[in-house]
């Protein structure tokens, strides 16, 4: 028991490090975060999502949804800047979060009608396919076994695979300098099979949440902590003069949302909203008031694959 709390209590520890602390002008390579998080006083004002009214569409889940009169997004809960719950208010926050109330607006529902759900990685394709969430809005990679499983909108952004490490470590500076060294990631994601590889001569720890993992790398459990950079950069910016990301990424990640396979009308609504707000300016505005403050600066997301 004893020892189950004293993991507790470091949990708790480092999600309170990740909402609390302020972001200075280090953090992240090359880039500087701010020392603000989303919708704190200073960040860039988040736009505002017009309700659709009377919205038709051919797809079981949507029709699901409206019956029960509400959404049910899956999600992050533990990424700055991307997908964050805060523990005393229960309030999410990030660019995630954004890109999917902006969607849930175009379907018809508002803030209020949207239940969240907190999905770790290695748990999602189940989330999906058995229809606990409707869909899933979490640095989520599109590739070919996920697409045999869950079907997916987007992409909306893309990222790669990167490494965050000690502010003080000056032996990593890529994944090809991680021969012997112990590096940390969650199960289930593209990055952990990734670093696996025999050419990396990685030591790989694995567990259930990033937060997890940079709670190991800040007590020296591990030397590094990899997945994508996007996700590493709100930890860096997090933890400001503690921990950095090296800025090499050896990936490319291209975010979708996830959603059942075969709901094609619901994956076609998605897509709409996404080229909608690229082109009226809402999906910059949301990179710039929410991603945007840790330091990664904005680029034009990737063309949408419709299938």
């Amino acid at each position: 028991m004893k020892l189950r709390k004293t993991a507790a209590v470091a949990a708790i520890a480092v999600l309170a490090l990740t909402a609390t602390a302020c972001a200075g002008k280090e953090g992240s390579a090359g880039d500087k975060p701010t020392n603000v998080k989303p919708g704190e006083s200073g960040a860039p004002k988040l736009p505002t999502y017009t309700v659709a009214k009377d919205v038709k569409l051919e797809s079981s889940v949507f029709k699901e949804a409206q019956k029960r009169g509400k959404l049910i997004i899956g999600s992050k809960a533990d990424q700055p800047y991307l997908g964050f719950e805060d523990q005393a208010t229960k309030k999410r926050s990030g660019f995630d979060v954004e890109i999917a109330k902006m969607i849930a607006a175009d379907l018809g529902f508002s803030e209020d009608q949207i239940e969240w759900k907190t999905v770790d990685s290695k748990l999602r394709e189940t989330a999906i396919s058995t229809g606990q969430v409707d869909y899933y809005v979490g640095t989520y990679s599109i590739n070919d076994k996920r697409k045999a499983q869950v079907g997916f909108a987007g992409p909306y952004y893309k990222a790669g695979a990167d490494l965050l490490v000690r502010k003080d470590e000056t032996a990593i500076t890529g994944p090809e300098t991680l021969k012997g060294k112990k590096v940390c990631s969650i199960t289930g994601s593209t990055p952990l099979q990734e670093i696996k590889k025999p050419q990396y001569g990685a030591q790989t720890t694995e567990l259930a949440k990033y937060s997890d993992c940079v709670q190991q790398l800040l007590t020296k459990q591990v030397d590094a902590v990899t997945t994508d950079d996007s996700i590493l950069k709100g930890y860096a910016a997090a933890n400001a003069g503690k921990l950095k990301v090296v800025g090499k990424p050896f990936t490319e990640e291209l975010y979708g949302i996830g959603m059942n396979k075969d709901d094609k009308a619901l994956r076609d609504a998605i897509n709409t909203s996404l080229e909608n707000h690229t082109k009226d300016g809402t999906y910059k505005k949301i990179y710039e008031a929410t991603l945007g403050l840790s330091g990664s600066a904005f680029v034009e997301p990737p063309a949408i694959n419709r299938y």
